[in-house]
């Protein structure tokens, strides 16, 4: 007899949890590379930033994931939130001097990431499984564009309103609180059981393995990492040196997080396992396609198209990268009690190819900083969902992680 997927009450907690996260992310994050940038104009220093938050959110996965696997899950958790409202605090006390400390605060930054990020992982997957893991990561999507619709726009319409950084410390401020309010939340969520001893080389072993269906998978993430370490950072940034006005990027982020509000809605409702290895590979090269525009000119509409493209686009490729990720957790009881070990091997993975593409963004631009030679690099890096699933399509096809 066929169930239908749903979410119970622990789910939904941590749905919040996620929602309050990316909410002052939503409202600060957004805006942050633009504040770094009006300080100094210089892509290089961005891109160190960048570099000092991916190698601390590794290191913090790694390190961390002893502690959440022999420890307690739910206080990982909350001191990932905790720093992140302490790196904000910093950012107001140091105000225009924060490039003076790029890489203190870059490592602070992806010390709190990782924390969090290493504890919900494993809480997501214990409190979800194979058939609701997919509408569980659809009303993420889901949240996530919500709160990209309001927080972006809300934040640049201060900022433009209040001008100068007076709108940059208020919208800081209001992010400190709704941190503060995340931690309050977390105390609802059930304290999760202690497992068995953590293996610190389990990456390893399992890429050593010859039949361990994480090496392909480890590749595809790697591949994932390379667009996402350079895009995440570089579209809003490219908008704002456009446009000159943060209203102008809020307006972008409202727009393209509504649209992302309805796609990953369908997705979360009708995408099924099945449809996973195809979805991918369409969604991979649609994803590579809108990046095209550009080459004719880096204005605000090539940016938009770009921008609804991926938003458009990015369910059909991010969600199977996701769920069969995740999937490969559970496929036994092995895989289960070695969960936490494959967590950090995930998020490993993705810190390589973030990193690569980052240090790939920096030399480049060493050479040569002009609008053609930043787009062409786009459009390099941006191809790298193709090769996402070209290393995981076996997996997909066979049904291992579908």
């Amino acid at each position: 007899m066929k169930t239908t997927a749903h979410l119970d009450r622990q789910s939904q907690l941590l749905l919040a949890v996620n929602g309050l996260i990316v909410l002052a992310g939503a409202l600060s994050g957004t805006f942050l590379n633009v504040y770094l940038w009006k300080s100094k104009q210089d892509y290089t220093m961005i891109g160190w930033f960048t570099v000092a938050q991916q190698v601390a959110v590794g290191l913090t996965f790694w390190l961390g994931g002893k502690w959440v696997k022999e420890y307690n899950k739910m206080n990982t958790l909350r001191a990932g939130i905790v720093l992140s409202g302490l790196f904000y605090l910093l950012v107001l006390w140091v105000g225009s001097d924060v490039v003076r400390f790029i890489w203190p605060l870059g490592i602070l930054l992806g010390i709190s990431i990782g924390l969090f990020w290493v504890a919900f992982n494993v809480v997501y997957f214990e409190v979800t499984d194979r058939e609701n893991r997919d509408l569980f990561n659809g009303w993420v999507g889901l949240l996530g564009s919500f709160t990209g619709i309001v927080g972006p726009w809300f934040s640049g319409t201060l900022i433009t309103w209040l001008k100068g950084d007076k709108g940059y410390r208020l919208i800081f401020t209001i992010s400190l609180v709704i941190y503060a309010i995340c931690v309050v939340f977390s105390f609802f969520l059930k304290k999760r059981e202690k497992g068995s001893s953590y293996h610190w080389m389990e990456p390893i072993t399992q890429l050593r393995s010859k039949g361990s269906p994480w090496r392909l998978m480890s590749l595809g993430l790697v591949a994932q990492g390379i667009r996402e370490g350079v895009f995440a950072f570089l579209i809003g940034l490219l908008v704002f040196v456009a446009t000159k006005q943060e209203a102008r990027l809020g307006q972008f982020t409202l727009i393209t997080s509504a649209i992302s509000l309805l796609t990953y809605w369908l997705a979360g409702k009708w995408y099924k396992p099945k449809f996973r290895s195809p979805g991918m590979l369409v969604g991979a090269l649609l994803l590579w396609i809108v990046i095209i525009p550009l080459l004719w000119k880096t204005t605000y509409g090539t940016l938009l198209i770009l921008g609804i493209g991926s938003s458009l686009f990015m369910p059909l490729y991010i969600l199977p990268m996701i769920s069969s990720g995740f999937d490969l957790m559970g496929t036994s009881d092995e895989t289960v009690d070695k969960r936490v070990e494959l967590v950090v091997l995930r998020e490993l993975s993705l810190m390589v190819g973030r990193l690569a593409g980052t240090f790939i963004f920096i030399i480049v631009l060493m050479v040569s900083k002009t609008p053609l030679t930043i787009t062409i690099l786009m459009l390099i890096l941006g191809a790298s969902p193709i090769l996402s699933w070209v290393f995981i399509r076996k997996l997909l096809q066979s049904g291992r992680s579908a």
